[in-house]
C-alpha cells in the first residue's frame, strides 16, 4: 500500500512539473483593433489565435480589444492600457514624430512590429445622393468617424488640404465603422469617408443592401498629400468586388501597421511574431485582405517608428534583415 501511495505521489509531482508555468511567469497581453466590422479586429483575432496556440509553452495569453481606432490604440500603449496595436501608417509617422493629433506631443517609445495590408480610403454614398465626386458632398450629410480613430484623423487632413472645415457639410456625424453603414441606407447619411482593408463587410453590406456606389478620391489636394507625405499612396479598388459597383475606383491610402511601446518585453514581442509567420499560410487565410500578404514587405512598408527589438531578433534570425 505504501509503496503504491509513493507511485502516486511520485507520478502526481512529474504532472505538475509538467504543467505550463503559472503565477508570475504567466503573461497577458492585450491587441487594440477598431470596429467588430473592420478588418483591425479581424487583424487582432488572428495574431492572438495563432499566439494563443503556444500559450501553454509561452505562458503568455493574448486577447484583443475592440476600440475606437488608430489614435486611441496608440494613445492606450503609451498609457500602459494596451500592450499592442492596430494603427494606420500616417498615425504611426504622426505619433512617433509629434505631429497631426499629436502635434508637439512625439511618442518617442512608440515602437513598429510589423505592417499588414493596404487600406484605401473609401468613400461611399447614397445612390440617390446625386454624388459622383467627393467634392459634391458640400452642404449634405456625411460621416467624418469617430474620434480617436485613424479615419477621422485622415478626413481630417483631407480636409484641410482641400480648404474645408466640418461646417462645409449639412452634417458632420461622428458614428463608428460598425454603426456607418447602416445610416446610409437608413437615409441617416448620404456618404462616409472609411479607411479599411479589401474585401470588408463594412463595405459589402450597404453596397449589397441598398446599392452604396463607391466614390473616387482624386484631384489636386489628393495629389498634393501624395507628393508630401511618403506614407500614402495611389490605391485601386477592384471593380466587381463589391454589388453594384463593377468599375475599378481609384482613390489613396495607407497601411495599417502593429506598433508596441519600448517597454514591452523582447521576448513578448519575439513570440507574437514568431507565432505570425511560423504559421503565415494559416495566418493568410483567416481574412480576404491578408492574401498577398508578404513577410518581407511586411517588415519595411508603413513603418516609421523604430523597430522594436524582440520583432528584429526574429527578422534576423529569418534572413529578412
Amino acid at each position: 500500500m505504501y509503496s503504491s501511495i509513493k507511485t502516486l505521489i511520485g507520478a502526481a509531482a512529474c504532472m505538475l512539473l509538467a504543467l505550463p508555468s503559472v503565477g508570475a511567469e504567466q503573461r497577458f497581453v492585450t491587441v487594440g483593433t477598431g470596429g467588430v466590422t473592420g478588418v483591425y479586429y479581424a487583424v487582432g483575432g488572428a495574431i492572438c489565435r495563432l499566439m494563443n496556440k503556444d500559450r501553454q509553452k509561452t505562458g503568455i495569453r493574448c486577447s484583443t480589444e475592440s476600440t475606437g481606432g488608430s489614435v486611441f490604440n496608440v494613445n492606450s500603449i503609451q498609457t500602459g492600457d494596451l500592450d499592442f496595436g492596430l494603427t494606420q501608417s500616417d498615425v504611426q509617422y504622426q505619433a512617433y514624430e509629434g505631429t497631426g493629433n499629436f502635434d508637439g506631443k512625439p511618442f518617442k517609445d512608440l515602437r513598429a512590429v510589423f505592417s499588414v495590408h493596404p487600406e484605401p480610403f473609401t468613400v461611399l454614398a447614397r445612390p440617390d445622393a446625386g454624388v459622383t465626386k467627393f467634392e459634391d458632398f458640400k452642404g449634405k450629410r456625411f460621416n467624418v468617424g469617430n474620434p480617436g480613430s485613424g479615419t477621422r484623423s485622415s478626413m481630417e487632413e483631407l480636409l484641410k488640404q482641400m480648404d474645408w472645415t466640418l461646417g462645409d457639410f449639412s452634417l458632420a456625424a461622428e458614428l463608428k465603422a460598425d454603426e456607418q453603414g447602416s445610416a446610409l441606407c437608413d437615409n441617416k447619411i448620404d456618404g462616409f469617408f472609411y479607411g479599411v482593408g479589401h474585401p470588408s463587410a463594412a463595405i459589402q453590406d450597404p453596397t449589397t443592401a441598398c446599392g452604396a456606389k463607391l466614390i473616387p478620391l482624386t484631384g489636386p489636394a489628393v495629389d498634393a498629400l501624395l507628393a508630401a507625405h511618403p506614407y500614402y499612396s495611389v490605391a485601386t479598388i477592384k471593380g466587381g468586388m463589391y454589388a453594384n459597383n463593377p468599375d475599378d475606383v481609384t482613390t489613396f491610402g495607407v497601411r495599417a501597421t502593429v506598433v508596441t511601446n519600448a517597454s514591452t518585453p523582447d521576448e513578448v514581442v519575439y513570440e507574437l511574431v514568431k507565432s505570425v509567420f511560423e504559421n503565415f499560410d494559416d495566418f493568410k487565410k483567416l481574412h480576404p485582405a491578408f492574401a498577398n500578404l508578404d513577410p518581407k514587405e511586411m517588415i519595411k512598408t508603413g513603418l516609421s517608428a523604430p523597430m522594436h527589438p524582440g520583432a528584429e531578433r526574429y527578422y534576423k534570425e529569418k534572413g529578412w534583415l
